[in-house]
């Protein structure tokens, strides 16, 4: 919504202002604890929501999605529809969708944590990895991985033979034990890095590690990126900040 130069007249044209990212959620009802993108307090800027209906996280995770593509498709339009300048996903194995859904819309689209790979191993040293902690490395397959152009070698460590964060996520169950789950991710950390000695940062790909980032962390003293890193860069382009330069000023670039 902007104000015409010299005149108090606001510009319309979309359903809801001032929430530019859009997310597209699992139908699921564990816990969202703070730290977790289904968590809208976990956000310092307003998101719009949809439930995409089916998308159980066993479909999306164990069943790879199958079926579901026009549900995600239809819910994503709906989300640009309503007033949404960006869209992402919550899960990281939607990655599979990243093509048909950027195709889907007219907004930019980012489905999975794993699309930050190749620009983290930018970064690092050379001869260092990203190493990804995933909730169930049996499912995450070299499909998901080549869909966003990741090389399929890449280190992978899941929590599939903890206690408790894959079971209560997969089987949707209604509570969660906190401090296991934790554990649950940081062992998946230990034995990433145990069997692989070139690790230089930790990729989350599970939406609902977020909460646990710091705690893996301050275990083994690496940087760690998730959902919560990845959406704060795409928000950046979507909502820059405004550094108080004066709109109001005609700019030639804005003329053209």
């Amino acid at each position: 919504m902007t104000a015409a130069d010299g005149a108090r007249i606001a510009h319309g044209g979309k359903a809801v202002y001032g929430a530019r990212l859009g997310i597209l959620m699992l139908e699921a009802r564990f816990p969202r604890i703070p730290g977790d993108m289904g968590n809208a307090a976990t956000w310092p800027f307003p998101v719009l929501y949809k439930v995409v209906a089916g998308a159980t996280p066993y479909r999306v995770v164990s069943d790879g999605a199958r079926g579901l593509l026009a549900n995600f498709v239809a819910a994503a339009r709906e989300l640009e529809s309503v007033g949404a300048d960006g869209l992402t996903t919550n899960c990281g194995f939607l990655s599979l969708y990243q093509k048909e859904l950027r195709s889907a819309v007219n907004i930019p689209v980012a489905t999975s944590s794993l699309m930050q790979i190749p620009m983290i191993e930018g970064t690092l040293p050379a001869g260092k990895r990203v190493g990804v902690i995933t909730v169930s490395a049996a499912a995450l397959s070299p499909a998901h991985l080549t869909a966003i152009g990741v090389d399929p070698s890449l280190p992978i460590a899941g929590t599939d033979h903890g206690r408790e964060f894959t079971r209560v996520l997969i089987g949707n169950e209604a509570s969660m034990d906190v401090a296991a789950a934790e554990q649950d991710i940081l062992k998946a950390g230990g034995e990433l890095l145990r069997d692989n000695a070139n690790i230089g940062a930790i990729l989350l790909e599970c939406t609902n590690m977020v909460p646990f980032a710091r705690a893996v962390r301050d275990r083994y003293g690496l940087p760690v990126y998730d959902i919560y890193s990845f959406m704060m860069w795409f928000h950046a382009g979507l909502a820059p900040r405004d550094f108080g330069f004066p709109a109001s000023t005609p700019q030639p670039w804005r003329e053209r």
